[in-house]
């Protein structure tokens, strides 16, 4: 009887202890973050918010007079909600070099219910443990063996592109986009492509519906909370897209793991290799689940949509910006060109995973590409442990971070002339007194991008196939780009 009498005292009274306490601790980092510098608020409730609350093209412009004015830091608050800024790279890396503040933050709750816990959004020892199951699937030996799949494909976007050249104007994103995502299918799954089923053009047709979806929800953020998101009009859309993109998956993984033998490595043999057959990323990760038992059939399809959506869409965006950025540029186009005849000498030969290590103009190209146009333009975290900026500010633990990658790549004291497309700032004696953390289109530190080195091979791939069969016209000129994100880095 005193138990059944005191208990519920204890359960109560303990419920408002860790309320208290929770409180107390809510109050203090709000009182400190509320002293960053920032955009003037409209009240109580929407804190400084309205100051983004407009067109796309104006929200664009505001993010980045809110860099001039405020840099190296300012907040955006709404509530009881302030998130931190990020533009400098002294601050970037004092955040991303250290583990401690691995955990993404909530923004990526946009993506969770598609991606669930794969490598980008999970954290702790779960991401530790598939970082280490994945990391293989990139070493040198796979990538040469990939360099075949992006020749194959990359010849057959040239035949697409040939048969589009009549019209007066191409929008290349499309097939772009389908030569990214046959890429990253058959590489990371050892799977064909051919968008000629059903289920294969349902799956594509997903990819494409999940995208304007998440764009739908940046544009309206109060849908980032996944409680609001019930009450988004584009709800049901998104959970019956999300169950065809995970059916397929699904479907792809179990068709694999029938045909799958696993092999002992031979000895002093790396350990992408069963015998002489290349290990797919999926064939890696059956691997791990048949002879470890560190990941289950539902971990295994986390990582492969994760793949699927970081490998096409951030490679699409960087090549269509690039693409665009050639047309405007024709000496660096013809300069790049040059260079494919000079290393290939006959331009009827596909290049060798060898040659492609030698056209180092045309990676400059890329990187200054991503400068402009980073794939993802900003990242999030959150703190965990209190930090204290090169100025001075105070972030304390659990402080919600956005890092402005956009913004920092276009830092005029970092970059002169920052809009301008030089792909010379890329030359050696260019960079070598430059801040490591002040170029991170792959972010940076442990949680940097574990297929960048994939995407600038398929990258080059992909120019290489494409400037030996044309010369490049400007449709678009970055004069028209308002607000490009919207369209290519969700």
């Amino acid at each position: 009887m005193f138990f059944a009498t005191i208990l519920p005292c204890f359960i109560a009274f303990a419920a408002v202890f860790y309320a208290l306490k929770w409180l107390k601790v809510a109050a203090f980092n709000y009182y400190i973050l509320k002293k960053l510098p920032g955009p003037p608020s409209a009240n109580f409730i929407i804190g400084n918010m309205n100051y983004l609350q407009a067109t796309p093209e104006i929200m664009f412009h505001r993010l980045r007079e809110a860099f001039r004015h405020f840099y190296p830091i300012y907040k955006l608050y709404a509530f009881h909600k302030i998130s931190a800024n990020i533009l400098s790279p002294e601050d970037c890396e004092l955040i991303m070099c250290n583990p401690i503040h691995n955990r993404k933050g909530q923004v990526y709750d946009l993506i969770r219910w598609w991606l669930k816990d794969g490598l980008l959004t999970s954290e702790g020892p779960k991401w530790q443990a598939r970082r280490k199951i994945l990391t293989p699937a990139f070493h040198f030996s796979i990538l040469q063996q990939f360099v075949q799949i992006f020749n194959e494909e990359g010849e057959k976007l040239v035949e697409v592109l040939k048969h589009e050249c009549a019209k007066s104007y191409v929008n290349v994103t499309p097939h772009i986009t389908q030569f990214t995502l046959k890429t990253i299918v058959e590489t990371a799954m050892g799977t064909k492509l051919q968008f000629q089923t059903q289920e294969e053009k349902n799956y594509k047709q997903a990819v494409y519906d999940i995208g304007q979806i998440l764009i739908y929800r940046v544009k309206h953020p109060w849908f980032i909370y996944p409680i609001l998101n019930y009450f988004s009009p584009w709800y049901f859309q998104e959970r019956k897209v999300t169950n065809t993109l995970h059916k397929f998956s699904r479907d792809v993984i179990r068709d694999r793991e029938k045909s799958f033998s696993d092999i002992e490595v031979p000895k002093g043999e790396h350990e992408v290799y069963k015998g002489k057959r290349r290990l797919a990323m999926l064939d890696l990760l059956l691997s791990a689940k048949i002879n470890e038992g560190i990941i289950d059939d539902e971990g295994i399809r986390e990582e492969v949509d994760t793949f699927m959506f970081e490998g096409h869409d951030t490679t699409t965006a960087a090549l269509s910006f690039i693409l665009m950025l050639l047309a405007n540029n024709k000496d660096i186009q013809e300069r790049i060109y040059a260079e494919i005849v000079e290393i290939l000498e006959d331009l009827n030969k596909k290049p060798t995973y060898n040659q492609l290590q030698h056209f180092k103009y045309m990676e400059r190209c890329i990187k200054e590409s991503l400068r402009l146009y980073p794939s993802v333009f900003f990242i999030s975290r959150n703190l965990g442990e209190d930090v204290i900026t090169t100025t001075g500010h105070l972030l304390p633990k659990d402080t919600h971070v956005f890092i402005y990658i956009y913004g920092l790549h276009r830092n005029p004291d970092i970059y002169p002339d920052p809009e301008k497309f030089d792909p010379d700032r890329f030359l050696p004696e260019n960079c070598q007194n430059r801040h490591p953390y002040a170029y991170i289109p792959f972010s940076a530190g442990p949680r940097n991008c574990i297929g960048q080195k994939f995407a600038i091979l398929e990258m080059k791939v992909a120019l290489c196939a494409i400037l030996r069969n044309f010369v490049l016209g400007a449709g678009d000129s970055p004069k028209k780009i308002n607000y490009w994100w919207f369209s290519h880095s969700v």
